[in-house]
């Protein structure tokens, strides 16, 4: 387990580091271990500083998440948002010797979950039939919430690990629907840490935004997604998240890639971070436009999208460049709605599985 554990750690020290350089990570980073191989120890001191930090972080994290699901007096639930049946929750046992585990933030809004979560799963257990493929969420406060109003439980990480080990997996791959190696996918690797002497190999899948050819990719599904709309008189903004990892840095990269591939009409900001909904104001007035659309820069469609961006309250996004006489066309969509997107996480797992026999 300490072994197994120094490995890990070593692991989000490199994707921190790299985060920095590459906005997330190298196309090496795939991470995979062997549970039987050798490993340099940590110090009680440096797991227990470790797990302490991650703590503080998961308690802020679901303080924020049940804000943002909820409402920060959670007085009503939030029916309108599909019908959770049609989605397959993917927490079937007899799953086999290999299986992949696809985590997620998640969300509550059930036909954004299934459009692109289940989207993504789908996707991956039509290219990988020999895997087992099984959802595993890192927020408990969504699955609450959905098994609360909707009567259907989700696996949280530890379920899902659980389910695994009970059933037998030697090969667990593990692909996250993140965007980026910051505070959740490290917590994830920290996690599994605690499941280290159940599996012979576990591996890792990168995240959406790690390697320079993601990032070109990423550009380019974007704006051939919303081509239609570029007609030289509208703004284009993406409304990414934001955190305050220095992985944050995806965004402006991301906007610089743009700006110099010749897509000036197009901006990301973020909800929780820099740039902010201000430096897009400015920089939106700064071209001239007539008309913004208005996109999240999420896997779903979800509560920020719904409230922060499309709300009608004053502090939305909407209601902000309405304010600056603006037509808003907000498209309600998240980034697993699309098939090149989808794609890359297909090629982050293939990755993955390659380096287990390399």
């Amino acid at each position: 387990m300490k072994k197994f554990k120094a490995m890990l750690l070593a692991l989000i020290v490199t994707a921190t580091m790299t985060t920095g350089c590459t906005a997330g990570g190298n196309d090496s980073n795939s991470g995979v271990f062997d549970t039987t191989a050798p490993a340099e120890t940590t110090s009680a001191a440096d797991t227990a500083s470790l797990e302490t930090e991650t703590a503080d972080e998961e308690t802020a994290k679901a303080t924020e998440a049940t804000e943002s699901e909820n409402g920060a007096e959670d007085d009503e639930e939030n029916y309108d948002t599909g019908d959770a049946t049609l989605d397959n929750i993917r927490n079937q046992d007899e799953i086999g010797e290999n299986e992949l585990l696809v985590i997620s933030f998640g969300t509550s809004f059930n036909d954004s979950r299934r459009l692109t979560i289940g989207a993504i799963e789908n996707d991956l257990e039509a290219a990988f039939p020999d895997f087992s493929v099984r959802r595993g969420f890192t927020a408990n406060i969504v699955i609450d919430h959905v098994e609360r109003r909707d009567g259907i439980h989700i696996d949280d990480i530890n379920e899902a690990l659980d389910r695994a080990a009970n059933n037998g997996v030697k090969t667990l791959v593990i692909q996250p629907t993140h965007l980026m190696n910051g505070i959740e996918y490290e917590e994830i690797v920290g996690k599994v840490a605690n499941y280290s002497d159940a599996f012979e190999k576990v591996v890792f899948g990168e995240p959406l935004l790690t390697s320079d050819d993601d990032f070109k990719r990423v550009e380019k599904a974007i704006t051939e997604w919303t081509a239609e709309y570029d007609d030289g008189e509208t703004a284009v903004v993406f409304m990414g998240h934001g955190t305050e990892h220095e992985a944050n840095g995806v965004y402006p990269k991301l906007q610089d890639m743009l700006t110099s591939d010749g897509y000036s009409n197009y901006f990301i900001g973020t909800v929780e971070a820099a740039p902010t909904l201000d430096d897009v104001l400015a920089a939106v007035k700064n071209g001239g436009y007539k008309r913004v659309i208005l996109e999240p820069l999420m896997v779903v469609s979800g509560d920020h999208a719904n409230n922060d961006m499309a709300g009608s309250d004053e502090d939305s996004w909407k209601t902000a460049f309405e304010n600056e006489g603006y037509e808003v066309v907000c498209l309600l969509r998240g980034l697993g709605e699309n098939e090149e997107i989808r794609q890359i996480y297909i090629d982050h797992a293939q990755a993955a599985i390659n380096s287990i026999t390399e």
